[in-house]
């Protein structure tokens, strides 16, 4: 689930200029397996509203509730499934961190682990009901991601001990590169650690190029397959980290793809436009 101000992956964000992020607002909701939906319906200005503690876009609502991140959905799924998707996530963190993570030389790109590890309660109309380990994070950026960046892929893995180990690659458009490795304890403490070498990665269905941190001598895998789009992947991960096997999520987002006006008029399908909002 991703709260979008000035919704970074909308066509319709990208055809205005990006000159009112407000006015292109969404809360973007995935779920995967049998009953697995997806939206992301990019809404006006009037649509959002936001208050120390809580962001309301249309008809969903995230909001700080006794120290849990409550976010309350009711949005309607894309193509090919159209169906009204609602329901609960509750998401509690055992700490936040006090990261704030230059992406860019100049700042342009900031990227915020708030809760590295939480606990989450899923409570959703398709039949997604369960709990388990979360996470929550932010960016922010004052530019386009492709204007800046070339590609990028991000990991996170929980680890045996309680925390978690973030990976953060990139290369961006003046060629240089983006290597950020975290470490952060349960108790939100984090530190920055050399990282272990980028290891490769199988291509996706749409033939995007992966890769990850891993020990060397070891080889990372895919374990399944989440959402898979011309210019971006969600997936499980293995990997090795300093002698122990984890599992994670991993991205990996092909800005090169992104940049193409065939694929935004593919995207145009998925990310319905509602400017109005009563």
């Amino acid at each position: 689930m991703i709260g979008f101000i000035g919704s970074v992956f909308s066509p319709w964000y990208a055809w205005s200029g990006r000159r009112d992020p407000a006015d292109h607002c969404c809360i973007n909701v995935v779920s995967y397996g049998p009953g697995g939906r997806f939206t992301m319906t990019d809404r006006g200005r009037a649509a959002l509203h936001q208050s120390r503690d809580a962001l309301q876009v249309g008809p969903s609502r995230m909001a700080w509730q006794g120290g849990s991140l409550v976010i309350d959905i009711n949005e309607v799924s894309g193509l090919p499934l159209i169906s009204r998707v609602q329901g609960q996530i509750r998401l509690t963190p055992t700490a936040i961190t006090e990261v704030e993570a230059r992406l860019t030389a100049n700042g342009g790109h900031i990227w915020r682990p708030f809760a590295p590890s939480a606990r989450i309660e899923v409570d959703l109309s398709q039949g997604h009901r369960w709990t388990g380990h979360g996470y929550f994070d932010a960016n922010f950026g004052t530019a386009a991601l492709e204007a800046d960046f070339k590609r990028w892929t991000w990991g996170r893995y929980p680890r045996a001990h309680g925390g978690t180990t973030c990976f953060y690659d990139g290369i961006r458009v003046d060629g240089s590169t983006l290597a950020l490795a975290l470490d952060i304890a349960s108790n939100g403490t984090a530190a920055q650690i050399d990282p272990p070498p980028l290891s490769r990665l199988s291509r996706t269905a749409w033939r995007i190029t992966r890769d990850t941190r891993c020990d060397a001598g070891a080889k990372p895998r895919q374990t399944k397959a989440l959402l898979d789009a011309p210019f971006y992947s969600r997936s499980l991960v293995q990997t090795q980290i300093k002698g122990e096997t984890v599992v994670g999520v991993h991205e990996a987002l092909d800005l090169g793809r992104f940049r193409s006006p065939m694929i935004k008029a593919m995207l145009a399908v998925r990310v319905p436009r509602r400017a109005d909002w009563p």
